[in-house]
């Protein structure tokens, strides 16, 4: 799928100045061009901030990353086609230095700038469009499908950009990250108006209002789920964290905003925004003063979806329902109805879109159906303590057995999570399988010893807890462990197609481990040969009166 459109309109460098409110440079360290070599008129026809993706005509955008300047990929971006640079002053101190020699545009903030430029480079495209987004630590993802669904209802031709792929129509791709890069974002969205499409939903991260991802978008609505632990390794703390999702809600990138008050963070978070808002209450139990509100709600035994009744801002009162269970799908469906209603569709086709919303790869994804001799098996993404807390009390209702959990915790992250979370799977979960998520450059183990330690908190015999490795093989034996009353659910990774180990990416999907274990014990259970699975390193830490693998009786 092409990230930017098939064509664009030329714009100067002078234009681009302006827009950017950049100083322009002959070529780096010249103070001010001058004669022949007056740059204005030079033409730009794309913008990008990869080095390995360019294309003639691009303005290169280079600015401090985690560990190098971008700067210092200018001249290979140069030698793809780039025919100038937009950085800062230390960026064009490395320029000078590497010899690059085509004009500068130099700005203070090149995050901010190189959004603006872009924008202009691909014709604002996202004034043109329906375009909503939607930021809080958990829900995005299922909150944007349900929203997109909603918006099916009056717009044929849509677009989406998130944690799990970057969607034009039917075209589709694994999405590199929660939220792109400025250029990109502005480009897909200028091919997704050269396509014919009228509406468009993306996930913004954190990281990506921090980091100005966001820059020069015109955003339809903004919408906000929550606000929950996580990110305090690159936040601080949860002020800053609040403080990077209010970007989106910024006087000029967004007409309006629906904001959830369930969590003290979303009602700070109304009451300081300047734009025109609607507030979201959905908790029955606690309900805030909001302009929809959740009057009651049943997650449904069926475990498939949920029913709820809400009031309006008249307070007329509706019937929905949410297509996946648990009360956090209530909140991401009453959610999804009042920023799709904010952005044009009329109520009832916005209820009637999220009621028939597609599932949702990863979040309480059903892989395995319960059978009279199998498990229910499930994917869901939670990775935070809140977000797994919410998981394990959705399923909890549509388990007449046990409920086996298998998860760990992501390396190089937010390290303070991992007891904590340890503690809510022992209060949770009857058998905890513990095993790796991403261990990126960390020891798996050390990972796996602090979830413990929270385990041991809550559960000093460790009573029921394995540790198994690698993740393909801890999926398997918590699939062999469960009875056909029971419930095992895989969280941590939900969609993601691959597993990071000492800073190597593998092929891995928790969807496809499910299938490839129960493919092995069908085969097994009809006495057919099958393909060998993963050799377990197993550590049985307590008492065990789960069932042993492979037997679904209880030992």
């Amino acid at each position: 799928m092409a990230l930017r459109p098939s064509r664009a309109v030329p714009r100067t460098l002078a234009e681009l100045a302006d827009r950017a409110g950049a100083r322009l440079r002959a070529r780096a360290g010249q103070a001010e061009p001058a004669g022949d070599d007056h740059p204005e008129s030079i033409l730009v026809t794309g913008a990008t901030v990869d080095s390995h993706v360019v294309a003639a005509g691009d303005l290169f955008g280079a600015f401090p990353g985690l560990k190098v300047h971008g700067a210092r990929y200018a001249a290979d971006a140069v030698a793809g086609g780039a025919v100038a640079v937009l950085t800062d002053e230390e960026g064009e101190a490395l320029l000078a230095e590497s010899g690059v020699d085509v004009p500068v545009l130099l700005v203070d903030d090149a995050r901010v700038a190189m959004g603006e430029a872009a924008a202009l480079v691909y014709g604002d495209p996202s004034r043109e469009l329906v375009f909503v987004g939607i930021t809080g630590t958990n829900g995005k993802t299922t909150t944007a499908y349900f929203v997109d669904n909603a918006l099916a209802q009056v717009h044929d031709r849509r677009g989406i950009m998130g944690t799990v792929e970057l969607r034009i129509l039917d075209e589709t791709i694994e999405s590199p990250r929660t939220t792109v890069e400025s250029p990109v974002l502005h480009g897909l969205l200028a091919r997704m108006r050269e396509q014919g499409v009228t509406a468009a939903v993306t996930e913004v991260s954190s990281h990506a209002a921090a980091l100005e991802r966001i820059s020069g978008v015109a955003f339809s609505v903004a919408v906000f789920t929550n606000l929950q632990w996580d990110h305090l390794d690159f936040h601080g703390t949860m002020e800053e964290y609040l403080d990077a999702k209010a970007k989106l809600f910024a006087p000029g990138r967004a007409a309006r905003g629906v904001i959830n008050v369930d969590d003290e963070w979303g009602r700070r978070l109304a009451a300081r925004v300047e734009i025109p808002v609607e507030t979201v209450s959905t908790h029955v139990d606690d309900p805030q003063d909001a302009d929809w509100t959740v009057t009651w709600a049943d997650v449904g035994l069926d475990g498939v979806g949920s029913r709820f009744t809400f009031t309006d801002p008249r307070g007329a009162e509706h019937t929905a329902e949410a297509p996946l269970p648990g009360l956090v799908n209530v909140s991401n469906a009453m959610v999804a109805i009042a920023a799709a209603h904010a952005a044009g569709v009329p109520l009832p086709q916005a209820i009637a879109g999220v009621a028939t919303a597609h599932a949702v790869p990863g979040r309480m994804e059903r892989v395995v159906e319960r059978s009279a001799i199998d498990p229910l098996a499930i994917v869901d993404y939670a990775h935070t303590p809140d977000a797994l807390t919410l998981a394990l009390q959705g399923v909890r209702p549509i388990t007449p057995g046990r409920l086996i959990l298998i998860f760990g915790s992501d390396g190089d992250r937010d390290q303070g999570k991992r007891p904590v979370m340890g503690g809510i799977a022992a209060d949770l979960a009857d058998v905890i399988v513990l095993t790796d998520e991403n261990p990126r450059s960390e020891e798996p183990a050390a990972i796996r010893s602090a979830i413990r330690a929270g385990i041991e908190r809550a559960r000093p015999d460790l009573h029921d807890v394995h540790e198994v490795e690698p993740r393909v093989a801890a999926v398997e034996y918590a699939l062999r462990l469960a009875g056909p009353g029971d419930t095992v659910i895989v969280t941590g990774k939900g969609h993601e197609p691959t597993q990071e180990i000492a800073g190597v990416f593998h092929r891995y999907n928790d969807r496809d481990a499910y299938l490839a274990a129960q493919a092995r014990i069908v085969a097994e259970r009809e006495g057919r040969t099958a393909d060998a699975g993963p050799v377990p390193r197993v550590t049985v830490h307590g008492p065990v009166t789960s069932a042993q693998p492979g037997t679904g009786e209880s030992a």
